[in-house]
């Protein structure tokens, strides 16, 4: 299963660290020869999760804490025909 780590900061919200991460990716596999089953599934799960997700509400709930000094993680996981997040904020 392919977990996928992000890390937002007051410069830069989920969904743009997600977007970057997500071109980046592509730019990746089209540029690659050989077939990457593990590229094409983080892909995918950053796909579904920028398509899915609402980033209004998700800044309201972890930008408070980044404003406080603590640090914000998300992790990203495929779970049938939807991305799974967990939100972690530490000191």
């Amino acid at each position: 299963m392919v977990e996928i780590e992000i890390e937002p900061d007051l410069s830069n919200c989920v969904q743009t660290l997600a977007k970057r991460e997500y071109n980046r990716l592509m730019r990746e596999l089209l540029t690659s020869d050989a077939e990457d089953t593990e590229l094409q599934e983080r892909l995918e799960t950053l796909r579904m999760f920028l398509e899915s997700t609402d980033f209004s509400e998700l800044r309201s709930r972890y930008e408070p804490s980044l404003v406080e000094g603590k640090r914000v993680r998300f992790t990203l996981r495929q779970a049938a025909d939807k991305t799974e997040y967990q939100l972690e904020i530490r000191d």
